[in-house]
């Protein structure tokens, strides 16, 4: 589904990602695990079109992307829940989630869409009508999922889920990605929690310094003696 080849990306004139290479199947969750400025959100930046590549390309079932406009990208089938949640946070919980139904195809099915996130996340339900800046941490992040999953996407992009919930609700977040394959999507995880992101996902790589050092199934990466050791505390 997503194919990214010799991928080199510059934040001014320092270089944050060298020849990036990777792959997301269909119906697949892959995990990418890396200490903090290892170049994560940098190369989800540059999927969803925030950032542009020097070098390198971007293909996503088939088409080459990088460099496209993010609505078009959006429009493709990806949609990239960022880190911090990025809300608008003097919308209504409602508001919100009409707001990821951008593209012209997801607003025409935005009511029967919403009932499916209401069904993923009930307390959204309840909060409808509540400004997204009152809502707790907890309901923010399941809002900004939320608001992702509305513009039907083949591709999620999620980065940093569980940052700042507490673990029962990083787990109730945990467990509506692993949902996600069975609605057809495909999820390219960054995440803080590198135990949990390799137990729900299918393969995963390791970045570190803006190289990919290390990749495989996530039962393989849980007993490799580099990951216990840098990532696991082990």
């Amino acid at each position: 589904m997503l194919e990214i080849s010799n991928l080199n990306v510059f934040h001014g004139k320092i270089q944050a990602l060298w020849d990036v290479c990777l792959t997301v199947g269909r119906t697949e969750i892959v995990a990418l695990v890396g200490a903090n400025g290892a170049g994560k959100t940098t190369l989800l930046n540059t999927i969803s079109g925030l950032l542009r590549p020097a070098s390198g390309q971007v293909e996503f079932l088939g088409r080459r992307i990088d460099g496209a406009a993010p609505h078009v990208i959006v429009a493709h089938g990806i949609c990239h829940i960022p880190e911090s949640r990025r809300l608008f946070a003097n919308m209504t919980v409602k508001e919100n989630l009409e707001m990821g139904a951008y593209p012209r195809s997801s607003w025409e099915r935005r009511t029967s869409t919403s009932t499916e996130v209401y069904d993923l996340f009930p307390r959204l339900r309840e909060r409808g009508g509540q400004l997204a800046r009152t809502l707790s941490g907890g309901e923010q992040q399941m809002l900004a999922i939320g608001r992702g999953l509305m513009s039907r996407p083949m591709l999620c992009l999620i980065d940093e889920p569980s940052y700042g919930l507490s673990p029962v609700l990083s787990s109730q977040v945990f467990e509506v990605i692993k949902s996600l394959k069975a609605r057809n999507m495909s999820v390219l995880l960054v995440e803080q929690n590198v135990r949990r992101s390799l137990e729900i996902a299918d393969r995963g790589y390791v970045i570190e310094n803006g190289r990919v050092c290390m990749e495989g199934r996530c039962s393989d990466l849980l007993t490799s003696e580099h990951i216990r050791k840098a990532y696991l505390g082990m």
